[in-house]
């Protein structure tokens, strides 16, 4: 009878890891102006856990929403999709 429930998930990219065990996340949507029809990028700013991972500077991620652990954090970082490049 009981049925599990998918955890919701979202992808962005760390703009922070100054924190010791938490990132900060940055998820960015794309959503049409309702008056002048022209598609704006809006963005929120995520705290994320990081137990198992450890993702640095400009990669992009996958967070998992999971029990508060703190004032702010209610994300977990749950895969590294796609990691930066550094350049020279």
């Amino acid at each position: 009878m009981s049925q599990v429930r998918k955890k919701q998930t979202l992808v962005g990219e760390v703009v922070s890891t100054k924190m010791e065990k938490t990132v900060v996340v940055k998820v960015t949507r794309r959503v049409l102006h309702p008056t002048y029809r022209k598609y704006i990028n809006q963005y929120k700013k995520y705290l994320a856990h990081v137990s198992s991972v450890e993702p640095k500077m400009g990669d992009v991620v996958q967070i998992t929403a999971t029990r508060p652990l703190s004032a702010r954090k209610r994300w977990q970082v749950s895969k590294i999709i796609r990691e930066s490049v550094k350049i020279g």
